[in-house]
């Protein structure tokens, strides 16, 4: 039966189809698979933007071990935006530890509608700052799929400024307290549980990540705040050979203490990778804290494995202060295709439209899957 199964193929096969095919087909040497990628989209936070990326996943040679995923790239952006991050999820032999990275420049004037589950499209307006983050933390397995550590958080942003703020009213940023700097940094404790056998496309397994991350002011933070996420995702194989999977993706953003700085808040597709929210613009919503919930059916569609399609729900809640209770429901709804970057890790570039709540709709543009 294996004879009878299509070859699978992925953007490389194409490229060398169409411009080099009176040469061999190089392939991934050994455990290291690379997939340089240039692009050009579209999405609501960035307008018309241009993209150079790069996802190597690679292993220890150990048949036990997870896939280790290195994903980076530099975006500019129609809204002259910069975006240039190095994401690293690494895994040593026989998965006894593994290194998390989130290092990341951006350049990055975009769009805040003040705080809470209530405010109006209308609300928006521009605000420009240039921000650094230096997030890394090592995690010791404690037992099987289950890893705590440590690690340490720095967020700093500067030159922030209101562009083009409403005439006559306050904002709600000036309202919070605007700056022209914003400054987090203190240690970070993780715990999380991973039974997915390949991080860059999951077919199966549970992930589990808690992160509690406490700021001082005596390290040089503007106040002594806590901010605690809790990320939880499903895969369930639809069938045998993985050619449908049901993805289910809860994110809990919380924080507590002093006032955290405004642009650390929660806020509609300000986690870690930019994902929540497809259907909204990037900071939407914000508030004090946020709970998330979002469905997806992913599905091949060639026999190839070149061609696939997404479904996808979410639902979005935030509420403005501790004392407000989480009372509006913001939700998405939307569609995308698949196209097999590198066939060997599974890597996909995914490209979705969304729809949310009074006309909110758009592009989102992604290098692997959003969760």
């Amino acid at each position: 039966m294996d004879s009878l199964k299509p070859k699978e193929r992925d953007l490389r096969d194409v490229y060398h189809d169409l411009f080099r095919a009176n040469k061999p087909r190089t392939t991934d040497q050994g455990r290291f698979h690379n997939a340089p990628f240039p692009a050009a989209g579209y999405t609501l936070q960035t307008g018309f933007a241009v993209v150079l990326s790069d996802n190597l996943a690679f292993d220890t040679g150990d048949s036990l071990s997870k896939v280790s995923d290195i994903a980076t790239s530099v975006t500019y952006s129609q809204y002259n935006q910069i975006i240039a991050p190095i994401l690293a999820d690494v895994w040593t032999k026989g998965n006894k530890y593994n290194i998390i990275a989130d290092w990341r420049y951006m350049k990055y004037p975009s769009t805040t509608f003040g705080l809470g589950g209530h405010t109006q499209y209308s609300d928006g307006y521009t605000i420009d700052f240039s921000y650094i983050k230096i997030h890394t933390a090592i995690l010791r397995n404690v037992t099987k799929n289950l890893y705590a550590g440590l690690g340490f958080d720095y967020d700093y942003f500067w030159n922030i400024r209101e562009v083009d703020p409403p005439q006559g009213v306050v904002t709600s940023f000036q309202k919070y307290g605007l700056t022209r700097t914003e400054t987090a940094l203190g240690p970070a404790a993780l715990m999380v549980f991973d039974s997915r056998i390949n991080p860059v496309n999951p077919f199966n397994g549970f992930f589990a990540k808690v992160v509690f991350h406490p700021s001082f002011e005596f390290l040089g933070s503007d106040a002594d705040c806590i901010t605690m996420q809790i990320d939880l995702r499903k895969y369930f194989s639809l069938r045998p050979d993985h050619r449908n999977i049901l993805a289910i993706w809860s994110f809990n953003w919380l924080t507590m203490g002093e006032k955290t700085p405004y642009l650390l808040l929660p806020s509609t597709g300000w986690d870690d990778l930019f994902n929540t929210g497809r259907g909204y613009i990037q900071g939407r919503y914000r508030g004090n804290d946020m709970t998330y919930l979002e469905v997806e059916d992913r599905f091949t569609i060639s026999r190839n494995g070149l061609f696939g399609g997404v479904i996808f729900a979410n639902a979005e809640s935030f509420k403005r202060n501790l004392a407000s209770q989480y009372n509006t429901i913001a939700p998405g709804y939307g569609a995308g295709i698949r196209l097999k970057l590198n066939k060997q890790s599974g890597a996909n570039i995914c490209i979705d439209y969304g729809i949310g709540l009074n006309g909110s709709r758009g592009f989102a543009v992604n290098l692997g899957e959003v969760f």
